[in-house]
């Protein structure tokens, strides 16, 4: 048998397998926001945009650091003090890497909640992003596809939207420090909620039976901005940093 007549076979299997895994889930329309009807009425207004409010955004005191475990907190170390070295000079955010999740949730812009049947989107200004959020009571996938924002599941307790996310590439950091890495069992879960008619709090609690001895906890608000809009974020438009195959950092000044 020909190899393009097996590639075909093998596609075509595919897509069955796929339309068959697919058959099997029908979005639950009787959840909230199942519905538009149902997102009018019992989904919260979180209209306009929202940001990080830095300065009592965070728990009271020191933001608590990750507790890595032995091998986890080798490699930060290692990290630290190649950056000390002055052998890291730039992160890949300057060079419009995305920090991925959770820290592109933590970003100095605003974020916008859109509400359609079975999911909520989230548009994130920095980096042109965005995350899926599905209510439609699927389940995260088994073996998902490694992606800087994860899969994420979600449903609503009363106002408030709890998030399940899995899924992480390992090029993104864990905490603020792109040294601070997490392995592929990072596992994020966000409680949503306003606190009144402008503020949003955002509990995150991370696991990571790899990297973590026990739960990342951490606690940011959000205040609203009805009459605001997300702007366009063209990272790479005039970015004249670079880095070389050593990891030094530069500008080229010619652009």
């Amino acid at each position: 048998m020909g190899a393009a007549v097996i590639a075909a076979l093998s596609a075509g299997a595919t897509v069955s397998a796929l339309a068959a895994d697919g058959a099997k889930f029908m979005p639950d329309k009787s959840l909230p926001g199942g519905t538009w009807e149902s997102i009018a009425k019992k989904l919260p207004d979180w209209s306009g945009l929202w940001e990080v409010t830095f300065g009592g955004a965070v728990t009271a005191g020191r933001p608590e650091q990750p507790a890595f475990t032995p091998a986890y907190e080798a490699k930060y170390k290692a990290y630290a003090a190649k950056q000390k070295a002055g052998k890291i000079q730039d992160t890949p955010a300057a060079n419009c890497v995305p920090p991925g999740m959770p820290g592109i949730m933590t970003q100095p812009y605003p974020i916008e909640f859109l509400f359609t049947p079975g999911k909520v989107t989230i548009m994130i200004e920095a980096y042109s992003q965005w995350r899926q959020i599905f209510t439609d009571g699927r389940k995260n996938p088994t073996d998902p596809d490694l992606t800087f924002n994860g899969h994420s599941i979600g449903h609503w307790e009363g106002n408030t939207l709890v998030a399940d996310t899995i899924g992480f590439t390992t090029e993104t950091p864990l905490g603020m420090s792109y040294g601070m890495h997490h392995s592929t069992k990072m596992h994020i879960v966000e409680r949503f909620h306003t606190t009144s008619p402008d503020v949003m709090e955002v509990d995150t609690t991370i696991t990571d039976p790899d990297a973590l001895t026990k739960p990342y906890v951490s606690k940011r608000l959000y205040g609203r901005h009805k009459d605001w809009t997300l702007a366009e974020y063209e990272c790479q438009q005039n970015n004249r940093n670079f880095v070389d195959a050593n990891g030094k950092a530069g500008i080229d000044f010619k652009q």
